[in-house]
């Protein structure tokens, strides 16, 4: 199958309906969790879904558009982490294309390696953009890791490290879940349905 042919059949009917729904969970996820001010995000539950069940690319679109939407409407801080998201629904539709969603410890691996993904992308962000403060509740590690006298590049990566490991292993677990308990009938209209779960 050609790279055009890929992409038609990830962005077909069923996965157009899908995705604003993906989009309304992440940014649900996201302002609920920012508010408690929790060193997590689960603001990617919907684009791992998109990603397990239609494809790396259909994920990519649906993360980029969360946080261009949400950075938009509700949290500012939200819209230049979309580049973060982007690489997170396109690691995560590679991951799921390679079974790594057939079981619950190869989920737990592939929420270690989109934790890793998330935090190498977003680490240049939250230090060069925000100078290591945002709206989560990660920018606490952060000071403290710089009260305890890391170098502040240091700092803004481990506090990423930390809570995006966190994040994408209970965001990885829980978007299996949700894909794994959909209906075959209803889970295999979608472009990966049958093959990454």
């Amino acid at each position: 199958m050609s790279f055009s042919e890929g992409l038609k059949k990830e962005f077909s009917t069923m996965s157009l309906v899908l995705m604003p729904i993906a989009i309304g969970i992440n940014i649900a996820g996201g302002v609920f969790i920012v508010a408690l001010k929790l060193p997590i995000y689960l603001d990617s539950i919907g684009t791992l879904l998109v990603s397990i069940l239609v494809g790396p690319w259909a994920g990519a679109v649906t993360g980029l558009l969360a946080n261009i939407i949400w950075g938009l409407t509700i949290d500012p801080v939200a819209f230049p982490f979309s580049i973060t998201a982007f690489f997170i629904g396109l690691t995560g539709g590679y991951l799921a294309r390679k079974g790594m969603f057939k079981t619950v410890p190869k989920t737990l691996l592939s929420g270690a390696i989109i934790g890793l993904v998330g935090a190498t992308v977003s680490t240049p962000i939250v230090a060069y953009v925000f100078g290591g403060v945002t709206s989560s509740g990660s920018t606490f590690i952060t000071a403290y890791l710089l009260a305890t006298g890391k170098q502040f590049l240091i700092s803004v990566f481990s506090s990423s490290i930390i809570s995006d490991l966190g994040d994408k292993l209970i965001t990885a677990l829980v978007a299996y879940l949700i894909a794994r308990n959909l209906p075959l009938r209803i889970r295999s209209r979608f472009a990966q349905g049958q093959i990454s779960i």
